[in-house]
């Protein structure tokens, strides 16, 4: 063997002996996400958002907007077109002395991609048993599905279902099923199984306009995506969120032009109304907001941008700050 031939040997096992730790190094890919659940406090209150998981929309079908301006904002933001990601979020307040669930989730009324409300709260740290309220924004499959199990069995055994006396009086109203268009049937059906144990069991109550449901927590109107749509105004020691459920479902898009609405909007103009009347009262208060198909954890503030326009200022990631003791 020439002395070229053991210097290329020598190197060549220099070499595999560099690498060799690489080699050992190496681990297969986890290839799954994190628990959907994001805590964070409001004065007194431990906040902790849940994630029922994400759905895409059609971008078909949303209303008062041109194909042009449309793939303008989705784009502006990287957001898909003609489907559009859209999550399916949930609320889970603990006011010390009550734990109150806002919506449900959807359980999986529209798909495997939904339904991890209960998971994600069990990762969280808590137990459906332990919930003592579940308040609704609105009686949609979408916020109450996760009410029930797959046998349609109540998960929530200790909790009261607050629902807004306008929603109730329509979802579960038979003579307006009756009435309603073929397409909007299974709305009016989802909406009786999930509450039809917890009727029978005497758990299910309404709400009207300005009620408190427990302290801390107080309805407010908002109307229009559905006749008694509710948003939740959260406050503890002075710091203030307000829970507003359905009031966007494309952030791409209705922030920047809150005149764009969406099929599912059952009265349409007074949706616009409605969500030009919150945005404008959240920008001026500079308060936090949440919303249930605003990107996870759905949580954040609105920006006031000039000529009746907003953007969407989600908050960042942060360590739980620790609440003093009462």
């Amino acid at each position: 063997m020439t002395k070229l031939n053991q210097l290329i040997l020598a190197l060549a096992g220099a070499a595999l002996m560099l690498l060799a730790p690489l080699a050992q190094a190496e681990a297969p890919q986890v290839q799954t996400q994190v628990p959907g659940y994001y805590r964070t406090q409001l004065g007194q209150f431990e906040i902790t958002a849940l994630y029922d998981g994400a759905i895409e929309l059609d971008t078909k079908l949303l209303r008062n907007t041109s194909a042009a301006e449309l793939q303008g904002l989705l784009s502006r933001l990287f957001v898909g077109n003609p489907k559009m990601q859209t999550a399916v979020n949930a609320y889970l307040i603990n006011t010390g002395s009550h734990l109150v669930l806002v919506d449900t989730g959807a359980a999986k009324l529209f798909g495997p991609a939904l339904g991890y409300v209960l998971q994600n709260m069990k990762a969280s740290g808590y137990e459906p048993a332990q919930v003592d309220a579940v308040i609704i924004t609105h009686l949609h499959g979408d916020h109450v599905g996760g009410l029930n199990d797959a046998s349609g069995q109540p998960l929530f055994p200790k909790a009261r279902i607050l629902v807004a006396q306008a929603d109730n009086d329509f979802w579960l109203s038979q003579k307006i099923a009756d009435g309603a268009p073929t397409e909007v049937q299974p709305f009016f059906e989802m909406a009786r199984d999930s509450a039809a144990p917890y009727l029978a069991s005497g758990q299910w109550d309404t709400f009207s306009e300005g009620s408190v449901l427990v302290p801390g927590i107080q309805a407010v109107k908002a109307s229009g995506h559905t006749p008694g749509h509710t948003a939740f105004a959260v406050e503890s020691e002075g710091q203030k969120l307000l829970i507003w459920g359905d009031l966007v479902h494309a952030h791409a898009v209705q922030f920047a032009r809150p005149g764009v609405s969406i099929e599912f909007d059952i009265d349409q103009k007074q949706a616009i109304a409605t969500r030009r009347s919150i945005m404008k009262a959240m920008a001026a208060s500079k308060s936090l907001v949440a919303g249930m198909h605003l990107p996870f954890p759905g949580i954040g503030h609105v920006r006031a941008d000039g000529k009746g326009s907003y953007s969407w200022v989600p908050i960042e990631f942060a360590p739980l700050p620790k609440a003093e003791k009462q």
